[in-house]
């Protein structure tokens, strides 16, 4: 649900502007509010829930994502949703670690990684699929009131898994009270810097993916800084034998930070495609919201097919299956930059949905191995934190990735002069956008290539299976 609603709002723009009358800056922030208070709350949760236990906080956070959901659905102004979809964002936030982090305390070896490859399906059926189901949805209710059922259908779903999680999860020891929290040793002022960092770094793309000009840009210095400022508050809590947000130990883990390095840029590259895409196959060829959603949908069907096969492949080929993944992904998106430059209308857009099934097959071995490969040597205590740091820095590349490939979109569709020529312009335009992608694909790749060489050569010397010691 919660990764669904990144993209299922985008198709109830239009009808959400005309029932509440909203301007495009109160449209943006229905849009990106959510994904900023989203990347915010991920690694304060992950910690939380280290701390006070994953079930108590992914139950917290499940019910709070229905509430705020809800309150979505019955907004009665463009600025109660908009404050609304932070609160669904920072819900989703508290909830989304805490499946990584049971993942890790639940299962070991070959077993988490077919745990992962399962998760990886749904975070690909999810992104995928929110246009489509957002279109049908709309198709269903009308306009004037189906934008209300893109929210309000997480209610139904939410009220079912509630009790669901209260009854098979595993329960903290001890059992998280007041007297406990008070008792933790929290590091406070570490998590108030790294969401500070995490807003720094993602709010110039966010609102420079709508109008470059507009972007805070200055922020990604006041960003590094505030990274710089995190690292040594950690090193200096650390060395006074106090807990920290993240570890010294983390950081070197050599698994980690190559896994960490790769998602980013992999997720920079493969996120912005459902952007521009839609807009390609809605303004550019005409299709409705429905069928753009349908074009995409073996994106997401083949994506889920490939993600639970590899992790069971995981633990036999390690990184080599995510590097054969990104290089099936790259193909995929080379077919469709071919076929929008040679072909037209409905022929453009179901050679478009078969190509489009190639990329979502190789996506399905990069996401999911990714992570089983990335958290493989962290300790089960520290996996709630680690999957949400792995999770922020894939946001903050998906939101850099969204604004430097729909930037370069727009830039290229502005390029033409004329009515005529604008309508003519989105093959092109959509071409130079693949084309950036390719090129932050190729950025995940080499870092693929070297982990993957880096750790055949500790082969001989101290192998490990995903899920097991780090090597010696």
């Amino acid at each position: 649900m919660t990764l669904l609603d990144v993209s299922i709002v985008n198709v109830a723009l239009p009808p959400i502007e005309a029932s509440l009358d909203a301007g495009p800056s109160e449209l943006q922030w229905i849009v990106a509010g959510y994904t900023l208070a989203f990347g915010l709350a991920l690694i304060p949760a992950g910690r939380l829930g280290d701390l006070m236990g994953r079930r108590e906080v992914f139950v917290v956070g499940l019910t709070a994502f229905v509430v705020a959901s809800a309150a979505c659905g019955f907004a009665t102004s463009a600025e109660m949703l908009a404050i609304t979809r932070l609160l669904q964002g920072i819900a989703a936030g508290l909830l989304n670690p805490q499946v990584i982090g049971l993942i890790q305390q639940l299962f070991r070896g070959a077993e988490r990684g077919r745990a992962f490859g399962l998760y990886g399906a749904t975070i690909g059926v999810s992104t995928a699929t929110g246009p489509l189901l957002g279109g049908v949805l709309i198709g269903l209710f009308g306009e004037a009131e189906g934008w209300r059922a893109v929210f309000l259908v997480n209610v139904p779903i939410g009220a079912v898994l509630v009790p669901l999680a209260l009854r098979h999860l595993p329960r903290a020891h001890p059992r998280p009270t007041l007297d406990l929290l008070r008792r933790l040793d929290v590091d406070l002022v570490g998590l108030a810097l790294v969401a500070a960092t995490t807003l720094c770094l993602m709010l110039p793309f966010i609102i420079g993916a709508e109008d470059p000009d507009r972007g805070p840009w200055w922020l990604i210095a006041a960003g590094a800084a505030l990274l710089a400022l995190f690292a040594w508050w950690e090193r200096r809590t650390e060395r006074a034998g106090r807990s920290t947000v993240v570890t010294a130990a983390l950081l070197r883990t050599r698994s980690f930070t190559f896994g960490t390095a790769l998602g980013t840029a992999y997720f920079a590259g493969f996120t912005g495609i459902f952007l521009v895409g839609t807009l390609y196959l809605q303004t550019g060829l005409g299709l409705t919201p429905l069928e753009a959603g349908l074009v995409q949908t073996p994106f997401a069907l083949l994506g889920a097919v490939s993600s639970a096969r590899s992790g069971a492949l995981v633990a036999r080929f390690g990184r080599w299956i995510v590097v054969a993944g990104i290089l099936v992904m790259a193909l995929g998106i080379i077919g469709v930059d071919i076929t929008v430059g040679r072909f037209e209308g409905t022929a453009a857009a179901w050679g478009m949905a078969g190509w489009l099934a190639l990329a979502g097959l190789g996506n399905g071995v990069v996401i999911s191995p990714n992570q089983t490969l990335t958290l493989a040597d962290v300790d089960v205590a520290r996996g709630g934190t680690a999957g949400a740091v792995l999770q922020t820095t894939q946001r903050i590349g998906a939101s850099l990735g969204v604004a430097v490939i729909s930037a370069v979109f727009f830039a290229d569709l502005a390029a033409g002069a004329g009515p005529d020529a604008l309508a003519d312009g989105y093959g092109p335009a959509l071409s130079v956008a693949l084309r950036v992608t390719l090129a932050l694909l190729g950025l995940s790749l080499v870092v693929g290539i070297v982990d993957a060489l880096r750790r055949r050569g500790q082969e001989g010397r101290s192998p490990a299976t995903p899920g097991g010691p780090p090597p010696a």
